[in-house]
């Protein structure tokens, strides 16, 4: 019974992360119909920003840290969208997703180039790492960090989208953009905040993957947003409360299928809970959340 409540505690820790992650692809999906495939280099910014950070400012507490790679992923992503999303905004849906894939690969190489691909410590506060007794359950304060600062991130994300008139704004273009346009509301102001929620999200889910790495490297980000975003397809891609129950059933599922497949094929993990995922989509292509095209 421990161990279950322990992997119970481990499952809901990963699908916060992947929650994080998916609620940021789709809430620019849901405003521009863009798949931003560059949302993994706000990870890797952020994580690259606090190296920095660490290395030439030589703080006396990693917890200053945290709120500079927080700013990093969200300045970050008001650059994306300024200098290589908005001059395509009315391009073909393939042009926005190729070049959110050109940018990423830009981003990569960058710190391939002038830092190296070899990882680079970066120290996260020790409180991270204790330990709780809880009964026979020893619960890493990470663990409950992850928990309590996803479920208040949504709920403040939510009163945001539902009580400020960007909110309604943004939830209006995910509906219509173009009459949203005609109402005399600015589109560079709702797709820019759709980026700046997004940036943060993906902020705070980089000051967690830190914790759990203690290093940061061109490539961290990659893993992470491609199983959100298949998370998001499973939860129904443009669906906001979708995006988020998806990354917490895939972070279910990875934990499940670690604990029950045998040490030989353990490290297949991955493609069991795709094959998994793929199957779901199969019975329920729209995901979870999604609606059913008016073709089908």
């Amino acid at each position: 019974m421990d161990y279950v409540l322990q992997q119970a505690l481990n499952a809901m820790s990963t699908g916060g992360e992947y929650a994080l992650l998916a609620l940021g692809l789709a809430i620019v999906f849901s405003v521009m119909g863009l798949v931003n495939f560059a949302h993994g280099e706000f990870i890797t910014i952020s994580g690259y920003t606090m190296y920095a950070l660490f290395i030439f400012a030589a703080p006396t507490t990693a917890w200053g840290l945290i709120p500079i790679g927080i700013l990093a992923a969200i300045a970050a992503a008001v650059v994306f969208e300024r200098v290589a999303f908005r001059p395509i905004r009315n391009a073909p849906a393939t042009t926005g997703l190729l070049t959110a894939f050109g940018l990423s690969i830009i981003i990569k190489n960058f710190f391939v180039t002038i830092v190296a691909t070899r990882p680079k410590a970066v120290p996260t506060p020790d409180f991270f790492n204790q330990l709780i007794d809880v009964g026979p359950v020893k619960i890493q304060v990470l663990q409950l960090l992850e928990g309590a600062v996803t479920g208040i991130a949504l709920t403040v994300l939510l009163l945001i989208m539902r009580g400020t008139n960007i909110g309604l704004a943004m939830r209006a273009a995910a509906k219509d953009f173009d009459t949203v346009r005609l109402m005399g509301i600015k589109a560079n102001q709702v797709v820019l905040a759709a980026f700046i929620i997004s940036g943060f999200l993906a902020g705070l889910a980089a000051v967690f993957i830190m914790a759990r790495r203690g290093a940061v490297d061109p490539f961290m980000g990659f893993a992470p947003v491609l199983k959100a975003f298949v998370g998001a397809v499973l939860g129904g891609f443009g669906s906001l409360m979708g995006a988020v129950i998806g990354g917490f059933v895939l972070g279910v599922a990875e934990v499940v299928f670690q604990v029950i497949l045998p040490e030989s094929i353990a490290g297949y993990r991955d493609a069991f809970v795709f094959s998994l995922v793929g199957g779901l989509l199969i019975v329920r292509p729209q995901g979870i959340f999604g609606k059913r095209a008016m073709w089908d």
